[in-house]
């Protein structure tokens, strides 16, 4: 079976191979609007733009969150800080980046050692609001948070889990809420969000992907919830060891799918839950229908009208490999999550990149993936679905 490709080529045709299929992929001119360039290196005196979120709010506007790594390229601690860009024309255009999450000098050390970052972002579907779930590491001059954290629940100890709010569309933003103490165990070495963007279940729950670092230092992926729009969050039990960075959807039958980025590598783990985390089963598709290379994905679900039908759809998005972060790829399922026909695979990037990813449904025609891509930190791109799914 082919996988099917596109990606800018002016008049020509591109012939790429997959890493996951030997055959070579179809070729055809591209039919999806051409890539956009969203950040890249140098842009605004900055030197890297990093780890994408995107969701769409209930009143159709697009809103990107993101790494801003002021002086390299490097994950936390650095002088990083939360950027925020808004499109209220289904992603034609973007406002200028707002900074949304800044711990500044806090504690009197300076930006470098106040770092936040790796956002996460949902909307509550009934109240309108958005939320976003960020790291913040504190006093960890030259190290990287995720081996210098450790036991404790004050900033000088561990990772802090902060939060802000948007009531007005992404207008305008709460301070940060730090909410540590409701969620992470004193013994754990790290607890934190995954990277990417969370949901609003059927019955009102905010969820929100997460990983800790046990009191072993075992990462596990979990989510953290809410059933009072934030007011208030609780944290599920470990999915499974040695899994970290994930995505959640909804199932037809109101159990929760977890996604994870498996540190044995070369494929992902995907379990479900009944009960908000607190018990986890393995999913079918775990560790044997989609590859990664360890790298963070993208998971979405929605309705989408496809070739004249409404139907559910789920799509999954990372880079098509085994061995390296290359072949950013569309995967969709129409079996809630069961099958990842390769018929439906659609190759948008073969180059290399840093790998991430993250979707948000646009309309019922058109999806929206922003990504770190081959040609720019941050790459952003409209497609269409009966190019997904044709």
């Amino acid at each position: 079976m082919k996988c099917k490709s596109i990606y800018k080529a002016s008049i020509y045709v591109l012939i790429f191979f997959v890493s996951s299929c030997n055959p070579p992929v179809e070729k055809y001119p591209s039919k999806s609007i051409s890539p956009m360039i969203f950040k890249k290196h140098g842009e605004d005196g900055v030197d890297t733009y990093r780890i994408p979120a995107i969701t769409t709010t209930t009143k159709g506007n697009l809103i990107a969150v993101y790494d801003v790594r002021r002086n390299s390229s490097s994950d936390l601690q650095g002088d990083i800080d939360i950027g925020m860009s808004r499109s209220i024309d289904g992603g034609q255009t973007w406002e200028p980046m707002k900074i949304i999450m800044d711990m500044d000098k806090w504690g009197g050390l300076p930006e470098e050692q106040n770092g936040v970052g790796d956002p996460s972002i949902l909307v509550d579907n009934e109240t309108g609001d958005i939320w976003v779930a960020a790291l913040w590491a504190h006093g960890k001059q030259g190290k990287r948070i995720w081996t210098a954290s450790g036991p404790g629940m004050k900033p000088e100890q561990t990772g802090q889990l902060m939060m802000v709010y948007s009531q007005d569309e992404g207008k305008n933003w709460s301070e940060p809420v730090n909410i540590t103490p409701q969620v992470k165990k004193p013994e754990w070495y790290l607890l934190l969000q995954g990277p990417g963007k969370g949901i609003t279940t059927s019955d009102g729950v905010l969820v929100f992907p997460a990983q800790f670092k046990d009191s072993t230092k075992m990462p596990y992926s979990t989510i953290l919830w809410s059933k009072d729009h934030g007011n208030s969050w609780h944290i599920g039990t470990g999915a499974k060891p040695n899994t970290t960075e994930a995505q959640v959807i909804e199932l037809n039958d109101k159990s929760l799918m977890l996604n994870m980025r498996d540190n044995n590598k070369g494929l992902r783990s995907a379990y479900i839950t009944k009960d908000l985390g607190a018990t986890w089963n393995v999913h079918p598709t775990s560790r044997n229908a989609l590859i990664e290379p360890r790298c963070n994905a993208s998971l979405i679900k929605g309705n989408f009208k496809v070739h004249g039908n409404t139907q559910s759809v789920v799509l999954f998005s990372n880079p098509n490999s085994s061995v390296a972060r290359d072949s950013m790829t569309i995967k969709a399922s129409l079996d809630d999550g069961m099958t990842w026909p390769q018929k439906y695979w659609l190759l948008i990037d073969p180059g290399r990149g840093r790998g991430y990813s993250s979707m948000t449904q646009i309309n019922e025609k058109t999806i929206g993936i922003l990504y770190e891509g081959s040609m720019a930190d941050l790459v952003f791109q409209k497609v269409n679905i009966d190019d997904i799914i044709n």
